[in-house]
């Protein structure tokens, strides 16, 4: 091989190697996805899904006014009064709905699950308004699908020391 036939080789080696990262970056790929901890972190298993994950995916649905996936979020005889009272009120009204009644709330505290069985656990949310908190038992089972919102207690309202939005002095 000359000298001028292995030159135009790595040139035209180079240029490639070039190419391709240049067309990775764009793709968006980090030169970190490349490193060993980049693999490893891909060969890492996800976490699986927390009883908390699943009652903020339900408040997002609300929020969000999507039926399909709020309803999704619980299951047994909670599931069929919600999907009972969402068919009465009409998909379109039961999303609005949904929207209203999730638009005043500020904030949501969620305490650690409490277990009750291997497949069941209670958590407490609380949820901050304006002008008030209020708290609420919520009991969620492990099913195949995930964790599932199975019943519900009543809100009761939290005494608050300073209601939320209150100025600093």
């Amino acid at each position: 091989m000359t000298r001028e036939r292995t030159a135009r080789l790595l040139t035209v080696g180079v240029l490639v190697v070039l190419s391709v990262a240049v067309l990775a970056r764009k793709a968006g790929w980090e030169p970190s996805d490349f490193s060993w901890a980049g693999v490893m972190r891909r060969a890492e298993p996800k976490p699986e899904p927390s009883p908390q994950d699943a009652i903020y995916a339900m408040l997002d649905a609300a929020r969000a006014g999507d039926v399909r996936r709020y309803l999704a979020s619980y299951a047994g005889q909670m599931q069929a009064a919600v999907q009972q009272s969402a068919t009465e009120t009409g998909e379109a009204r039961f999303a609005q709905y949904l929207k209203d009644s999730n638009a005043p709330v500020k904030g949501i505290a969620i305490s650690e699950p409490q277990a009750l069985s291997d497949r069941e656990v209670k958590v407490r949310v609380e949820y901050v308004y304006q002008d008030r908190n209020e708290a609420q038992v919520m009991y969620l089972e492990k099913l195949a699908a995930g964790w599932k919102i199975t019943r519900v207690d009543g809100a009761e309202r939290v005494k608050t020391l300073v209601p939320y939005g209150t100025p600093v002095e």
